[in-house]
């Protein structure tokens, strides 16, 4: 009887995914023990360092998991360490036991990689990125964002994680989660936040081959980077690391601040990624007295990055959204809370969502298309 009941916890614990690595806890070799005796089930847990954040949610989850068995009155978990051995161990599992290696490069990688760019800065790039992403993580997509933005990261701040460190398994590392999002950022590897970034070109580029693979980033739909504004190290780097990767260009509705952006397409046209699209961001947005059409920024912009791109490439890179002059942007990025979330974000999160399916349809594909089959 003894025996079957054991047999019955550890199915059980079969079913828990570790919080961070989501993977089952047996197969991460989690479980050390199980006993049970007097309606006692006691259970050894090794967590993969000490102090680990998710603790206590672990912790539920086994309780919740074990209290389907009747024989169960009350569960007793004790918390260990893993060794270096046993941490070493999973570190090769997430890697499918090959050594560290990017896996946004590998040929039978599955995520799609899309480096949010524009030619300067202040015209809400790092918005756009974090909104797009909890867009497209409320339609059930796994979605990662990598701040690229070395010098001038604010994607923290934006997706409300400041302060937050990753858990570090020796020299890889769990991405910070948060509105279902997983973020890295070179800020969460600072000592102090106020601290400047000041890399030159060669280490920028081994930065960012670093925070792609040493980063546990799971099975990814999605990935976002936000770059930098211009054409330096970090827009070059991205096209030589991961050649299948797309770009989506932000501009603003100013033709001054278009014929800037052109250039951010220029560079991803000579690095041979694809151009997929033109956000133009604060648009014209109703008065919010008289209801009438206010342009702040002018007007055109968008639509004349669309078709200097397009012709430079020879091929359409359509403009794919207006997103609209709105405090609420602002207010969402200062308090962490990205606007698509908001209850008063409605026009944003139309934007927003109207942009997210203009992405996820791919221009080529083999949909529809007959295929030669011999037997």
């Amino acid at each position: 009887m003894t025996t079957d009941l054991i047999t019955k916890i550890h199915e059980a614990l079969a079913g828990v995914n570790d919080p961070e690595l989501r993977r089952p806890l047996p197969d991460l070799g989690m479980v050390e023990s199980v006993s049970f005796a007097n309606g006692v089930a006691t259970i050894g847990i090794l967590l993969t360092i000490s102090g680990c954040p998710m603790r206590d949610r672990l912790g539920s989850d086994i309780s919740t998991a074990l209290s389907s068995i009747d024989e169960v009155e009350s569960v007793q978990i004790n918390f260990g360490v893993m060794s270096e051995e046993q941490l070493e161990a999973v570190k090769k599992l997430l890697r499918g036991g090959r050594e560290k290696f990017n896996p946004f490069a590998q040929e039978d990688s599955l995520t799609r990689v899309i480096g949010i760019a524009s030619g300067k800065g202040g015209v809400g790039k790092s918005s756009v990125t974090a909104n797009l992403a909890v867009a497209a993580a409320a339609r059930g997509l796994n979605v990662g964002i990598l701040d690229a933005d070395v010098y001038g990261h604010s994607i923290p701040r934006l997706m409300g994680i400041l302060d937050k460190r990753p858990t570090a398994l020796n020299q890889t590392f769990i991405p910070v989660e948060n509105h279902g999002v997983k973020v890295v950022s070179m800020e969460m590897f600072k000592p102090n936040r106020e601290d400047p970034i000041a890399y030159r070109g060669p280490l920028l580029h081994r930065v960012l081959e670093q925070l792609m693979s040493d980063a546990y980033w799971g099975a990814l739909d999605l990935l976002l980077l936000d770059l930098p504004p211009g054409t330096g190290d970090i827009a070059i780097s991205l096209g030589q690391l991961i050649p299948r990767s797309e770009i989506l260009v932000v501009t603003t509705p100013q033709i001054a601040a278009a014929e800037v952006a052109e250039r951010a397409g220029r560079i991803a046209f000579q690095m041979k990624q694809r151009l997929i699209g033109v956000v133009e961001n604060m648009s014209e947005s109703p008065c919010p007295h008289c209801g009438e059409p206010i342009a702040l920024f002018g007007s055109g912009g968008g639509l004349e990055t669309s078709k200097r791109l397009s012709s430079l490439v020879n091929y359409e890179v359509p403009l794919l959204a207006k997103i609209p002059f709105d405090s609420h942007l602002r207010d969402g990025g200062d308090q962490g809370t990205p606007a698509f979330l908001s209850a008063e974000g409605g026009v944003i999160k139309n934007s927003f969502d109207e942009l997210l399916g203009a992405l996820l349809v791919r221009p080529h594909s083999l949909v529809g298309v007959p295929l030669s089959l011999h037997t």
